[in-house]
């Protein structure tokens, strides 16, 4: 809606960012009659009726005198204006003053593009992981200092499950309680923010069967953020104790990846790093 002089009225965002979007539309993409049109998109009864909800009060809305409405409905009205997870989440803003809660998705894989990120990372072993922490990819570096995760059936590529159950992992893992214990606070914190709480259910309750101490650190119900700056040493069987600097980047657009990097600590590390590579040593 625009003021007397002519400029958009910030007194009325929603209303405009709404009918902004529903002008976008293409009615006949959407199975809707073209005659009679005056204006391009949907009408407002339109829009109503695919977010199941009164015209009338759906005017209203637009006109800036609808009152608040409940996340239900605007999740109803996103989808009726098939909105993208970034104009979802400016709805929300713009009506209700935060954003919507996190949708859980799973991930199948990442883009060619993600793939050649990791792989530039030759001397630093990296992988990207989902928030419920499934392996989703990696580097050869990862492969070669961290784990042989080509090996592992796919179904059962989880950090968390390869922690507490590979036993390879455990040996090379230094200070292994105290990181196996961060690790599960992370994961506990992590999977909530991303709204799979529910979710791994089945996954927690099948780890705790198998993993005393699983079961043990989940029963501390200890939630964490990150990890912060902090290095690990990994006891290679081949090179030794290699120390790599951890950092965690969320991946853009991607909410649901983080990609994780071990850079080489030392130059030493790095020579470790490099030796491994290019020996071609999974193990």
């Amino acid at each position: 809606m625009l003021d007397q002089t002519g400029k958009p009225n910030a007194a009325n965002l929603l209303g405009d960012y709404l009918r902004d979007r529903r002008t976008r539309l293409d009615p006949a993409a959407l199975g809707l009659s073209l005659t009679r049109r005056r204006t391009p998109g949907l009408r407002r009864e339109e829009v109503a009726q695919r977010a199941n909800v009164s015209a009338t009060w759906y005017t209203w809305l637009e006109q800036g005198r609808g009152g608040a409405p409940s996340a239900h409905v605007l999740d109803r009205i996103a989808k009726a204006l098939l909105l993208t997870e970034a104009e979802r989440e400016h709805l929300f803003l713009i009506a209700l003053g935060r954003p919507p809660e996190v949708r859980y998705q799973s991930t199948d894989g990442i883009t060619p593009r993600l793939q050649r990120v990791l792989d530039a990372l030759t001397f630093s072993p990296a992988y990207i992981k989902t928030s419920t922490w499934d392996l989703v990819a990696w580097n050869r570096a990862a492969e070669v200092v961290l784990s042989p995760y080509g090996d592992i059936a796919p179904e059962n590529r989880n950090l968390i499950r390869h922690i507490f159950l590979g036993g390879q992992t455990r040996q090379k893992m230094a200070h292994w309680e105290d990181n196996a214990r961060a690790v599960v606070a992370l994961f506990r914190a992590e999977v909530a923010r991303a709204g799979a709480a529910e979710r791994v259910q089945p996954f927690v309750a099948d780890l705790c069967d198998k993993s005393p101490d699983f079961a043990r650190f989940w029963a501390e119900n200890d939630v964490s953020q990150s990890y912060g700056e902090i290095a690990k040493t990994v006891n290679h069987p081949d090179a030794g104790p290699i120390l790599l600097d951890y950092s965690s980047f969320s991946v853009d657009g991607r909410p649901d990846l983080d990609l994780v990097i071990y850079n080489p600590a030392t130059d030493e590390d790095r020579e470790k790093v490099k030796g491994l590579v290019e020996g071609g040593k999974a193990e």
